[in-house]
């Protein structure tokens, strides 16, 4: 591979999109990652104007490379590189996913009760016994 070339992992983790590149090798290894729909290696090499479907546990991207990126680099530097063409339908679904986040049990602002409205319904619950 010669220096222009650049591995589609290594540049997955330069424009942030992954915050490693051990878990844009995973992801691209469990088929989130697609080139114009296909699934690729972590080691394919990427070009510019290629077009890569991404899902993450967070969201959904659809990008086009515009720059390549040798080392990760700051945010806006980093949106440089790429032009993001992530649908509407997407985007919304984005927005949800983001809205309330996932704490690896069960969302978050279900399930138990916090402690302050434990000790609400302690004092209702004995309101009720007189």
């Amino acid at each position: 591979m010669s220096n222009k070339q650049l591995r589609i992992d290594k540049y997955l983790w330069a424009i942030r999109i992954f915050k490693t590149r051990t878990q844009a090798s995973d992801a691209i290894d469990a088929g989130k990652v697609k080139q114009n729909g296909q699934s690729v290696k972590p080691s394919k090499a990427v070009n510019i104007g290629d077009h890569f479907d991404i899902k993450t546990p967070a969201r959904k991207w659809t990008i086009e490379v515009t720059g390549l990126l040798q080392q990760r680099m700051g945010y806006e530097d980093a949106l440089k590189n790429y032009i993001d063409l992530t649908t509407e339908e997407d985007k919304l679904l984005n927005q949800q996913l983001s809205s309330s986040f996932f704490t690896g049990k069960r969302m978050s602002k279900t399930g138990r009760p916090t402690k302050k409205q434990r000790r609400d319904l302690n004092t209702f619950h004995e309101d009720d016994d007189s």
